[in-house]
């Protein structure tokens, strides 16, 4: 127990040193222009700088790895271009951003991906449906990838990384995590191969610890963050032994001296739709030497909580960050919350007017 440590504590993270202890967790916006980051996007960062650190949306390291409209990407120039107007704006106010590196798998539609089929570790459909160019959709049975074609996504994530370190980051985040391509390496409801990727807790987990190799090629280890969820559920998720499957991941993540594990808690859908893991943090923070970001219905009180139990290093904060820019200030003057918009969660719901929900909510009055 170490009650002197809270959220307003300082931290080194790899070679960087963070202000406090709040982090921006990442979250989906669609708020792009087609796959470019915006100058809006760059106000919408830059308004919340004040986080020790910020992690952005999740990123597409490929034109086939899209699940969803107005997504930014992270696999060509001009993408890079317009996340160095991000990247600029948040260190501009003293902050620190990592990148948030992601490939949808199996959920995406034809219709997102330019008429192609999504690909997965398997040819088994993810339940559920999404909002594409020709209206909602259910989403379809994905095409299984060959062995020989992983090492190119692989090599997708480690250019992603290159780029991210050429758009002026601090770090990138694998989002490993809510049913995307990794998570669907990692649990065997969505993997059922029968090659070096499949079937074994090793053999699924091998794909993940490629790409962490590769970025590593490219950045030190110590400026990669990975996000895992082993109780989520969404997309049709689950694992027939996610303590036997989680525990090992993480211990595998030692080998590397990463910058944190982000790991996420159920949510109360999660707990809603199966018997999963609850609390997650208790049972796998042991297993791991490093720093942990812990995320999961965090206020005030209960961040400053766990970081004095010292099961977690930082805490992750979600929609506050989305209607309190200034979420750090009003945590040390113990002030009101603004309330979110879910309208405007994804995109900008019934209003035309692109900064409704985004980048007009209220800071605290100055004077």
């Amino acid at each position: 127990m170490n009650s002197s440590t809270t959220l307003f504590s300082s931290i080194k993270l790899g070679d960087q040193t963070l202000t406090n202890r709040i982090v921006m967790s990442p979250m989906t916006r669609l708020r792009a222009d087609g796959t470019i980051p915006t100058e809006l996007m760059a106000t919408y960062y830059a308004q919340r700088a004040s986080a020790g650190l910020i992690i952005t949306e999740c990123t597409m390291v490929s034109p086939l790895s899209n699940g969803y409209m107005n997504v930014p990407g992270i696999y060509n120039q001009e993408q890079v271009e317009g996340w160095k107007l991000v990247t600029q704006a948040v260190q501009d106010r003293g902050g620190k951003i990592f990148l948030q590196l992601w490939h949808s798998g199996r959920v995406a539609h034809p219709s997102l991906i330019n008429g192609e089929l999504p690909v997965a570790p398997s040819a088994i459909a993810a339940p559920g449906t999404l909002h594409t160019p020709i209206g909602k959709v259910e989403m379809e049975t994905p095409r299984a990838l060959e062995t020989s074609e992983i090492p190119e996504i692989v090599e997708q994530f480690r250019q992603g990384a290159k780029n991210a370190r050429a758009a002026g980051f601090d770090g990138v985040e694998l989002h490993g995590a809510f049913g995307y391509l990794i998570d669907q390496f990692l649990q065997d409801v969505s993997n059922q191969r029968t090659d070096e990727y499949g079937g074994s807790i090793a053999n699924r987990a091998r794909f993940l610890l490629e790409v962490v190799r590769a970025v590593t090629e490219v950045w030190e280890s110590d400026h990669l963050g990975i996000k895992l969820s082993p109780s989520n559920t969404f997309y049709g998720m689950g694992d027939r032994n996610p303590r036997e499957t989680f525990s090992y991941i993480i211990k595998a993540l030692n080998d590397f001296n990463l910058a944190y594990i982000h790991l996420m808690e159920a949510s109360e859908i999660d707990l809603k739709n199966a018997d999963v893991i609850d609390p997650v943090l208790p049972v796998f923070s042991p297993l791991y030497q490093g720093t942990i970001i812990t995320n999961g219905g965090y206020n005030k009180q209960k961040g400053n909580e766990v970081l004095a139990q010292e099961q977690a290093q930082l805490v992750s904060y979600g929609r506050p960050y989305i209607a309190n820019p200034d979420l750090v200030k009003r945590f040390e003057l113990d002030t009101k919350l603004n309330e979110p918009n879910p309208k405007t969660f994804y995109g900008r719901g019934d209003d035309e007017n692109a900064p409704v929900g985004y980048t007009d909510y209220p800071f605290l009055a100055t004077s």
